[in-house]
């Protein structure tokens, strides 16, 4: 296994064994021709980095039939609003030039339509880089890099911001993500974006944060690290509760601007949880290997009791839960979701039946696995009557 910024050699340390792709929601037809990885991690000591060794091609997952919409759910809408209205106040003024990488349904840009601002966004994903252009959100329908950038005379070498919200980690190319940067970016512009944070996933136990699209788990150190390496540098971050516990990265060029006490605040907390060498990673899947057998135990009993068990939401994470502790259906009897492109369809791997929110409703089980747990406040709030009606219960393999 090689670290896919440095080039050298890294040791895997840990199998999460046959994988699907995680947003690969298939029919019955599919299921002969469904495609599987061996889902290995390692760690490069070197550049503090968690990353994936095998993946599918980035096309195989972002494509005319990527079911996830950012705009689905009223957190993300609400946060990406407190997001574009953090970086317009502190980085923005009239006629500034904005980009977001991996842009999606538009929900982050139409915080900008009603401005001054020239925005742009870059989505991969065809089906709903179209949502966002139907609202005359500008979005380019390709992938980042610098050839598709090069026709951009307006934005090279004259970007503000550049700006991103969990999709670094999707991009294998790191290298050539930064190059891409630096061509759009001014001398003064940032580089700012939000990615779910190492720490939080190894305090959680929440390694349903690792699929084929999180090719990375970044870190302070991990960013600070990489980024030197291109003349850039850490200049701020601020930790996020998005993706149940992410962090916010200001990236500017060397010397350009001045550095916030926070970074070094941060680095020294992951030094002191090292956060900085494959000891906590050892200890990680350890970790990961208690919450399996403990969740594979529970749910077995709940069967035995004749329970109906349902998840909640088909999730990205849930391909990682499921295949990983081989759950099927004979444990979960279907998945819920308010997605049109899942309904009728069934999981990545485990094939479990994914069913309408509104049936959900009309047969309400006796225990809701929760895998949106990320989003458990909205959910809770919202599915009131499966505990008061029903007395229902939810279930996670991370704490509720």
């Amino acid at each position: 296994m090689k670290c896919k910024i440095t080039n050298k050699p890294i040791k895997p340390f840990m199998s999460f064994g046959k994988m699907p792709i995680a947003n690969g929601f298939l029919n019955k037809s599919d299921f002969k021709s469904e495609f599987f990885y061996n889902m290995e991690v390692g760690f490069s000591e070197e550049i503090s980095l968690f990353q994936l060794n095998d993946f599918p091609k980035p096309e195989m997952m972002f494509n005319k039939n990527y079911p996830f919409f950012t705009g689905s759910s009223l957190y993300m809408v609400n946060h990406f609003k407190d997001y574009a209205d953090w970086i317009k106040k502190n980085y923005l003024k009239d006629h500034s030039k904005l980009i977001e990488i991996g842009s999606n349904d538009g929900t982050f840009l139409s915080n900008f339509n009603s401005t001054n601002i020239d925005f742009l966004g870059f989505e991969p994903s065809s089906n709903v880089a179209a949502r966002a252009n139907e609202k005359n959100i500008k979005t380019i329908n390709k992938f980042f890099n610098q050839k598709n950038v090069n026709d951009l005379n307006e934005f090279l070498k004259n970007t503000d911001v550049i700006c991103a919200a969990n999709v670094i980690c999707h991009i294998p190319d790191i290298n050539e993500l930064i190059l891409t940067v630096d061509k759009l970016l001014s001398t003064d512009g940032l580089f700012i974006f939000e990615e779910p944070y190492l720490g939080a996933m190894f305090e959680k136990t929440s390694y349903d944060q690792i699929y084929d699209e999180h090719i990375y788990i970044f870190s302070a150190h991990s960013v600070k690290k990489i980024f030197n390496l291109h003349d850039f540098e850490l200049i701020d971050l601020i930790p996020q509760p998005s993706h149940g516990g992410s962090m916010r990265y200001v990236i500017g060029r060397k010397g350009k601007h001045k550095i916030n006490s926070s970074v070094n605040k941060i680095v020294d907390t992951e030094k002191k949880l090292l956060l900085d060498n494959i000891s906590s990673c050892l200890k990680f899947k350890k970790q990961c290997e208690n919450s399996k057998k403990k969740t594979v135990d529970e749910l077995a009993l709940f069967k035995k009791d004749g329970k109906i068990i349902c998840g909640y939401a088909a999730t990205s994470k849930s391909t990682t839960i499921l295949n990983y502790c081989g759950i099927g259906p004979d444990i979960v009897d279907y998945i819920c979701d308010t997605t049109p492109e899942k309904i009728g369809k069934f999981s990545p791997g485990m094939h479990i039946p994914i069913k309408s929110i509104e049936f959900f409703k009309k047969n309400l089980p006796d225990v809701a696995y929760l895998f949106a747990w990320n989003h458990k406040n909205e959910i809770f709030k919202k599915e009131k009557e499966f505990i008061s009606e029903k007395k229902g219960k939810w279930f996670s393999h991370v704490s509720l």
